[in-house]
C-alpha cells in the first residue's frame, strides 16, 4: 500500500471526547494508561498499516519491524494461522467484531495472553480495514477484579458512599446512602450537596467537601453530625462523615468521596453516659452545697443554685405557709394550699421567672394545681411534654400560664419536699430553652435533691423554733434599766448569735442597792440553747438575791459558785462590780471572765488587771475584790467574749482593737455601744454578746 493509500487522516478527525468541555485537550485518562491498550490497523489483506507505541510495548516489535508485515505471520504461532485467517476473513466480510483472549507470540519468542477486540473499519473511499485493540489479559483481569470488588463493596456496604465531581455535584450514590437520606439515587445525581441536604446542620459538611477538594487533605471520622433526614423526619440521628479527594494514577483530581456511617446508637449511648455523669455530678454538688447553714431561706437558695442551669431552666422552691407559721392550719386534700416562696432562679432572663412567686410572697394555689396535688399526695409529678392545659395546672393563675407559654416552657416536674413523714413544700422545675424533656431519671435526681433539702429545711425550721424560744426566754430574763441610778449613766446591748447558731447564755444586770449603790453584772453560761438560757435566768435571780444582802463582790461570787456547782454540767464566768457614788469607789471581783476596760478622763483606755478566779461551777474557788476609783466622766466597760473572740484573729489583737475603739471623741454611751458592735462583730459570729457600759456622773447625796 502506498503512502497515499495509508488510512491516516482518512479515518476522520479526533472526536469531541478527546477534548475538554472548555475546548482544550483533556487530561489523559489514568485508566487507559493503566491498561496500556495497543492499537494495530490491518488492511484488507491482513498487513499491518498502523502500529501504536503501546503495541511495541505489548508485543516487542518496533513500528519499523511491524509495518507492512502480515499480522498472522508476525504475531501468531503457526498452529493458529488457519483459525486466525478464517476469523479475520469473517470480520472483514460480515463486519461483526470478535472479542476474546488469544495467545500472541512476542518478539522475544515468548507467548503472552492478550485480551483482543477486533472490528472492521470503513474509510471515506469505501475501503475496509481491521482494527485490533489489545491489552495484557492478566492486567485486565486484575483491574476487573478490583472494579468488581469495589462495586460490590460499595453497593452492599452498610456505609453510605457518595461520589462528587469537581463541581461538587453528585455523580454516584450507593444504596446505603439512599436509605440514610431517604432519597433515591437518581434524585441525587447532578445536584449539589446543599440542594439535597439543605438543613442548617449540614451546611458545615458542604464546606468540608470543598475544603478537601481544594487541599487534598482528607477529613476522617469528624465529630458526628446530628440532624434529621427525609427518611426519618421525626427521629434524630447522628452520622460520622469522612471525606477523601479522588485522583487518578496521574494525580488528576476527579472529585471527592463522602463516607457516611450511622452512629446514632453510639451517639445516644455517649449522650446517655454524659447525662448520667451530669446527673451524678448534680447529686454530688447538691450533697456538698445544700444545707451549709441552719437557715431555711439559705437552704432553699442553695437547692435552687444546684439545679440551675445544669438541671433546669427555671426552679422555684416553695414551702407551705403552715410550716413556717405554726398558727396557720394545714390545708386538706381537695382544698387550696397556701405557699410561701423561698427561692426562685432562672438560667437566663425569661418570662417564666415572672410567672413564679418572688421570695417571701405568700400565694394560694387552687386544689387542681399541680403544686397543690404534689403536697397533698406527697408524690412527685412529671409532665414530660406540657401543653396549654398542663401549663394552666402548673401556673398559679391564667396570667402566669400565659407567661409560661410565651417563655416556651415544654416540660415540668413538681417534687415534694418531705422530711420525717411531713410534706413541707415542693420543688418546681421547668425547661424551656433546654430542648430535652424531663424523664424518669431526671425525676429520680430531683427527688434525691429535694429529699436532702427537705431534711435540711426541717432541721433549720426546728432549730429556728428552738432558737426563737431560747432568745425569747433570754430577752425576757434580761433587765429593764431603772429610770435613774445614783451617780451612774448606763447603756447596754444584747445581740444573739447569728441565725445558724443557737442562742447562748450571756447576760448582764444592773441592780440598785441600799445606800445609793449599784451592782453591775456581766456573765456567760457556757453552752447554748434553752438550757443555757434557763441556767442564766437562775444565776441572774441568785445574783440579785445575794446582792440584796449587801454582800461584797467576792462573797457574792462564792455563793454563786456554790449554786452553779449543783447545776451540772454547766459552768459560767462572771464579773460583779459594786459602785458607791458617795466615795466614787468601785469594788469588783472576777470569776474567770475577760477583764473589763476602764477609761479615765484624759487617759488612754486600759484593761483592768484583776485577780481572776475560777469560773462559777468549778467549786471551791476563791475570789478577790479589787477597789478602784470611778470619778465622774470615767467609763467602765463590761462585755462577754462574743464581742472580742473570733476564729480569725488572736484575742490580744481583738482586745487592742476594743481599746482603740474606746479611745474616741464620741462620748455618747449609745453611740459607743453601736460602734463597738459594728466594728468588732463579724457577720458569721457564732456567739452572742452582752455589753454593759457605765459612766460615773456627779452625785449629790439626798437628791
Amino acid at each position: 500500500m502506498s503512502a497515499a493509500e495509508q488510512p491516516s487522516a482518512d479515518l476522520g478527525e479526533p472526536n469531541s471526547s478527546s477534548r475538554s468541555d472548555r475546548g482544550g485537550p483533556s487530561q489523559p485518562s489514568g485508566l487507559m494508561d493503566l491498561l496500556g491498550v495497543a492499537a494495530v490497523l490491518l488492511d484488507a489483506d491482513g498487513r499491518i498499516v498502523l502500529w501504536s507505541p503501546q503495541a511495541e510495548h505489548l508485543y516487542g516489535y518496533t513500528a519499523e519491524e511491524a509495518l507492512g508485515q502480515y499480522a498472522a505471520q508476525l504475531l501468531v504461532h503457526e498452529e493458529h494461522w488457519d483459525w486466525v485467517i478464517k476469523t479475520f476473513a469473517d470480520v472483514m466480510a460480515t463486519g461483526q467484531s470478535w472479542a476474546g483472549s488469544f495467545p500472541i507470540r512476542c518478539k522475544d519468542g515468548s507467548t503472552r495472553l492478550v485480551e483482543l477486540r477486533n472490528m472492521r473499519l470503513l474509510n471515506n473511499r469505501g475501503e475496509f480495514y481491521a482494527l485490533g485493540l489489545g491489552t495484557d489479559s492478566s492486567t485486565l483481569r486484575e483491574l476487573e477484579r478490583d472494579v468488581a470488588l469495589s462495586t460490590r463493596l460499595i453497593s452492599q456496604s452498610p456505609i453510605g458512599v457518595a461520589i462528587f465531581d469537581t463541581d461538587l455535584r453528585y455523580v454516584a450514590v450507593n444504596p446505603a446512602l439512599e436509605r440514610i437520606h431517604g432519597i433515591p439515587a437518581a434524585d441525587h445525581l447532578g445536584l449539589r450537596y446543599g440542594e439535597v441536604m439543605n438543613a442548617a446542620e449540614f451546611r458545615e459538611v458542604e464546606a468540608t467537601l470543598r475544603q478537601v477538594l481544594e487541599t487534598g487533605v482528607p477529613l476522617v471520622d469528624r465529630p458526628p453530625i446530628v440532624g434529621r433526614t427525609r427518611a426519618a423526619p421525626e427521629d434524630q440521628h447522628a452520622w460520622s462523615i469522612s471525606v477523601y479527594r479522588l485522583e487518578d494514577s496521574q494525580g488528576r483530581v476527579l472529585g471527592v468521596a463522602e463516607l457516611v456511617v450511622d452512629v446514632t446508637e453510639r451517639y445516644r449511648s455517649a449522650l446517655e453516659a454524659t447525662q448520667t455523669r451530669r446527673r451524678l455530678a448534680v447529686i454530688a454538688d447538691g450533697s456538698a452545697r445544700i444545707g451549709t447553714t441552719l437557715e431555711v431561706e439559705q437552704t432553699a437558695r442553695e437547692l435552687a443554685e444546684v439545679t440551675v442551669p445544669e438541671f433546669a431552666d427555671v426552679v422555684a422552691v416553695d414551702v407551705l405557709e403552715s410550716v413556717v407559721d405554726e398558727h396557720r392550719r394545714p390545708s386538706e386534700a381537695g382544698h387550696p394550699a397556701v405557699f410561701r416562696a423561698l427561692a426562685v432562679k432562672a438560667a437566663y432572663p425569661t418570662e417564666a421567672l415572672q410567672a413564679a412567686d418572688p421570695p417571701g410572697r405568700i400565694a394560694q394555689y387552687d386544689a387542681d394545681r399541680l403544686a397543690t396535688r404534689c403536697v397533698h399526695t406527697g408524690r412527685p409529678i412529671l409532665v414530660p411534654h406540657a401543653d396549654g392545659n398542663d401549663l394552666t395546672c402548673i401556673a398559679r393563675d391564667d396570667h402566669a400560664a400565659t407567661l409560661l407559654a410565651r417563655a416556651g416552657v415544654h416540660s415540668y416536674m413538681a417534687v415534694p419536699l418531705s422530711a420525717r413523714g411531713t410534706t413541707l413544700g415542693f420543688l418546681g422545675l421547668t425547661r424551656a430553652r433546654d430542648p430535652r424533656p424531663f424523664d424518669e431519671d431526671d425525676l429520680a435526681i430531683a427527688s434525691e435533691l429535694a429529699a436532702r433539702a427537705a431534711v435540711c429545711i426541717d432541721n433549720a425550721r426546728a432549730h429556728q423554733s428552738v432558737r426563737n424560744a431560747a432568745e425569747t426566754l433570754q430577752r425576757s430574763l434580761l433587765p429593764d434599766h431603772p429610770p435613774s441610778l445614783p451617780g451612774l449613766q448606763i447603756a447596754s446591748r444584747y445581740l444573739p448569735a447569728q441565725a445558724a447558731y443557737e442562742v447562748g447564755g450571756d447576760w448582764y444586770d444592773v441592780l440598785p442597792l441600799d445606800g445609793d449603790k449599784t451592782a453591775l453584772v456581766v456573765g456567760d453560761v457556757m453552752g447554748s440553747g434553752i438550757d443555757a438560757a434557763a441556767t442564766m435566768g437562775r444565776l441572774r435571780t441568785a445574783t440579785a438575791a445575794y446582792a440584796g444582802l449587801d454582800l461584797g463582790p467576792s462573797r457574792v461570787l462564792e455563793q454563786l459558785d456554790a449554786i452553779t456547782s449543783g447545776l451540772e454540767p454547766y459552768i459560767a464566768t462572771c464579773l460583779y462590780a459594786a459602785y458607791d457614788p458617795h466615795d466614787v469607789t468601785c469594788h469588783i471581783a472576777n470569776a474567770g471572765h475577760l477583764p473589763p476596760a476602764l477609761v479615765h478622763s484624759g487617759t488612754r483606755p486600759r484593761l483592768l488587771d484583776l485577780p481572776t478566779g475560777t469560773p462559777l461551777g468549778v467549786g471551791g474557788g476563791s475570789f478577790e475584790t479589787t477597789a478602784l476609783t470611778l470619778a465622774p466622766g470615767d467609763l467602765l466597760v463590761l462585755y462577754t467574749d462574743g464581742l472580742v473572740e473570733t476564729r480569725h484573729q488572736p484575742i490580744d489583737a481583738r482586745l487592742d482593737a476594743l481599746l482603740s475603739l474606746l479611745d474616741t471623741s464620741d462620748r455618747s454611751l449609745e453611740g459607743i455601744c453601736d460602734r463597738l458592735l459594728h466594728d468588732l462583730r463579724d457577720a458569721d459570729d457564732r456567739d452572742d454578746v452582752a455589753l454593759l457600759i457605765a459612766r460615773a456622773q456627779p452625785f449629790t447625796p439626798g437628791r
